[in-house]
């Protein structure tokens, strides 16, 4: 049997500059979950909301749907990005701050006929239009995912859970592949992945999500976290391998260059935007009694 070709030597040139990144992102993303609290730890056990939340996924939405716009149609990028944009936005939006079922289900509603929408503003400008829909329901559900989840009942833990655990994920999968190497996870579409790194980012994922459980006022068993982060792990390393085939079919390395080692932000959120729909499945089922 033919052995799996083994990973090239991770270049460690430009992880001064991924550390540079993470230390700017990674505050202002808790700074803007936790919100302008005086009193830290009650303030995560409650439902408030925040502006600052809100306006990061809005302008993160606006990158993302630049970077689509850029990938799927170089012709007329601007109008598909605007198209895009204003979809999302419409759902977002009308989703925030919303406490009952229907009105998220009317933002979902109102995501899909944007889609639509978006296809139909790219026909003539774009090769595919139905790259500008899929661009909706790519960023779409991931951005109201984080606004729901953080709306919830400790939405504030759940928002803080699943980015440690996607970040777990991530760090864990990049040292331990990079030490370790071995065979390829999937060379077709991202010759830098190994099986090593993928074994790590799960375990990291989950240590992640058991130390998130075991803080005061978290009100989840460890199996369950456990279980979570597994799950929430395996959805980073997903939207990974899927945004690296995406990139092949558009014949592009990045996605963008707006973030300093890493590249665009798509390349950055790849993983969280699949991992927020599963932890938003979790924190469901957690609603109606399992995992307590």
């Amino acid at each position: 049997m033919t052995s799996l070709p083994q990973a090239k030597r991770f270049d460690w040139s430009n992880l001064g500059l991924r550390i540079a990144s993470g230390v700017v992102l990674v505050p202002t993303a808790l700074y803007a979950t936790l919100g302008q609290h005086q009193h830290w730890v009650p303030a995560l056990a409650g439902r408030q909301e925040a502006l600052p939340y809100l306006l990061m996924v809005s302008v993160a939405v606006a990158l993302l749907a630049i970077e689509w716009g850029s990938m799927s149609a170089p012709i007329a990028p601007v109008r598909v990005s605007a198209a895009v944009t204003a979809a999302v936005l419409a759902a977002v939006f009308l989703g925030y701050g919303a406490h009952h079922l229907t009105r998220y289900l009317e933002a979902w509603a109102v995501m899909g006929l944007g889609a639509l929408a978006a296809a139909l503003v790219a026909r003539g400008v774009a090769e595919r239009p139905a790259d500008a829909a899929y661009g909706v329901l790519y960023v779409g559900p991931a951005a109201l995912c984080l606004v729901w989840l953080r709306a919830t009942n400790q939405g504030v833990w759940w928002t803080l859970m699943l980015f440690a655990c996607t970040w777990g994920a991530d760090i864990g999968a990049f040292a331990v592949g990079s030490i370790l190497k071995g065979p390829k996870l999937w060379p077709r579409f991202s010759p830098n992945k190994t099986w090593s790194g993928f074994v790590g980012g799960l375990v990291t994922a989950m240590a992640a999500g058991t130390f998130m459980a075991a803080l005061p006022y978290f009100q989840l068993s460890l199996w369950a976290a456990a279980f979570i982060g597994l799950s929430v792990g395996l959805a980073t390393m997903a939207g990974d391998l899927w945004e690296s085939a995406l990139k092949r079919r558009f014949g592009v390395k990045d996605s963008g260059d707006i973030i300093p080692g890493h590249g665009g932000l798509l390349d950055r959120v790849d993983g969280l935007m699949f991992a927020v729909v599963v932890m938003s499945v979790a924190r469901l089922a957690n609603e109606i009694g399992w995992g307590h």
